[in-house]
């Protein structure tokens, strides 16, 4: 059995060991009860919360134990996608607490080749011949401008 040591708040968990038989009767009270595994059910279940549990996972000892609960709950949350219920809730699931994500690709190719940099010609200069801008409050000199 390997003894955990650490400075700063005690930990909740003192062995691997002790945490791997509490995940285990999380498992089968799931099972006896007919209820869907889940990452917020499995700390409610070691009275902890969603967050320390998965600080747990970041702690080298418990990382692998915390790991192979995460995946057999989210093969259980990804079979449960081909059963015919309500989809949005697991999917939801396995976007939050398992890193899934809608992916979208575009293509910004021609033919296979990458698009380069399009460079359009410069705009022609046109000139105001025998017109005279007006500013704000002054008058033309031409009377021909107040018309348009």
């Amino acid at each position: 059995m390997v003894e955990i040591k650490a400075a700063g708040r005690p930990l909740k968990f003192q062995s691997v060991e002790e945490l791997e038989k509490k995940i285990d009767a999380y498992f089968e009270y799931c099972d006896e009860k007919g209820k869907p595994y889940t990452i917020s059910g499995l700390a409610y279940f070691l009275d902890t919360s969603r967050r320390v549990l998965l600080e747990y996972g970041q702690k080298e000892v418990f990382s692998n134990t915390i790991s192979r609960a995460k995946h057999r709950i989210a093969a259980f949350t990804e079979e449960n996608l081909y059963q015919p219920k309500i989809t949005q809730g697991i999917i939801f699931s396995l976007k939050n607490n398992f890193g899934w994500r809608d992916d979208k690709h575009l293509d910004l190719t021609t033919g296979g080749e990458k698009l380069g940099f399009v460079s359009l010609p410069p705009e022609p200069e046109t000139k105001l011949e025998n017109k005279t801008i007006i500013e704000q409050g002054e008058q033309s000199p031409n009377p021909e401008l107040l018309e348009n």
